[in-house]
């Protein structure tokens, strides 16, 4: 089993994608456009990582 799955998917030239770590359940957001992107954890309104079990 793969570690990080990909969720969620939106766009194609801007994208913002969305990655699970099936390990610890945090939910990731990455976004791309041209040749700059970043990756970090998605938050909940209280500023706590997201996690999916």
């Amino acid at each position: 089993m793969e570690r990080f799955k990909k969720i969620y998917q939106q766009g194609t030239l801007q994208v913002t994608e969305i990655w699970l770590d099936t390990e610890t359940g945090v939910n990731y957001v990455f976004h791309w456009y041209g040749n700059a992107a970043g990756l970090t954890p998605l938050l909940d309104k209280d500023g706590k990582p997201v996690v999916t079990r």
